[in-house]
C-alpha cells in the first residue's frame, strides 16, 4: 500500500490526484502518524517530518508525476528503466520500469529525443529501444540519442490488434512491445532512402511547388536523410 504523509496542501492535492488517476491503492495519514498495516512506501513533502520502516518518495510539487511513479516502482520491486520507441512521423513512446508501464506518449518525431531524455534523466543506467521500421525517423532519434544505450530492435509483429472501439493506440502499444525484446546496441544507424522513397519526395516537391516542378534526386535523397526540410529543398531547387 502507498500512504501519503505530508502536511504540504499542494503536495497532498497533486499526489492524491495522481494516484486516483492511476487507479493505484493509497491510503492519507498525518506526518508522525502510526502506520497502517500493509504500508510499503511512504510519499511526503520536502520539509515534512517523516521517520518510517520502509521506503520514503519526497514529492515535488511541481511534479507529483514522479513522485507517484517512484512509488509505484517501489511498490512493484523496481527495475530498470526501459524506454521503447515505434519509430514514425508520431512515434509512440512507452516508459517501463522493471515489467511496470509508467508513462506512454505519442508526440512529433522532433520532439521524441527530447521526451526521451526527460523520462531517462534520472534513471541509472537507462536504455531505450527503437524499432527498426521507418528508417529515416529512426536513425533521426538515434542521432539525437548520443548520452544514452540505444538498442535497434526488430519490431516484426509488434503492433497488436485492435478491438472494436479502440483507435489511435497502435504505436503506444507496439512502443511497450518493443520496450520489451532484446535488441542490438547501436551508436548511430545509417540510412540510405530507395529510389521508391525519393520517387514518393519528389512527387510531394511537385504538389507543393508553385510551378509543378519536382525537386532534383539529390535534393530528394537530402530530404529522406533528414538534412533538408522538403521545403528547404524546394527553395533551393527554385534558386
Amino acid at each position: 500500500m502507498i500512504v501519503v504523509a505530508t502536511a504540504d496542501f499542494e503536495v497532498y492535492h497533486e499526489v492524491v490526484g495522481e494516484l486516483r488517476d492511476r487507479g493505484a491503492t493509497f491510503t492519507t495519514i498525518e506526518p508522525g502518524a502510526d502506520l497502517p498495516a500493509g504500508a510499503d512506501v511512504v510519499i511526503t513533502a520536502p520539509g515534512d517530518d517523516v521517520d518510517v520502516p520502509c521506503d520514503v518518495v519526497v514529492a515535488d510539487p511541481t511534479d507529483p508525476r514522479a513522485a507517484v511513479e517512484e512509488a509505484l516502482v517501489v511498490l512493484r520491486g523496481g527495475g530498470r528503466t526501459v524506454v521503447g520507441v515505434d519509430p514514425g512521423p508520431r512515434p509512440g513512446i512507452a516508459v517501463l520500469s522493471g515489467d511496470l508501464v509508467v508513462a506512454v506518449f505519442q508526440v512529433p518525431v522532433e520532439d521524441a529525443a527530447d521526451v526521451v531524455r526527460e523520462e531517462t534523466a534520472d534513471a541509472p543506467d537507462p536504455l531505450v529501444r527503437i524499432g527498426d521500421g521507418a528508417r529515416r525517423h529512426g536513425a533521426r532519434i538515434i542521432e539525437s540519442l548520443s548520452d544514452v544505450t540505444v538498442e535497434l530492435v526488430d519490431e516484426t509483429g509488434t503492433t497488436p490488434y485492435l478491438g472494436r472501439g479502440v483507435r489511435g493506440m497502435d504505436d503506444v502499444l507496439a512502443a511497450v512491445n518493443i520496450a520489451r525484446i532484446e535488441g542490438d546496441v547501436v551508436g548511430e544507424r545509417t540510412f540510405e532512402p530507395t529510389a521508391g522513397e525519393i520517387d514518393v519526395i519528389k512527387q510531394r516537391s511537385r504538389e507543393r511547388s508553385t510551378g509543378n516542378r519536382a525537386i532534383t534526386a539529390e535534393l530528394a535523397r537530402r530530404v529522406a536523410t533528414g538534412e533538408l526540410t522538403l521545403d528547404e529543398a524546394i527553395e533551393r531547387h527554385r534558386d
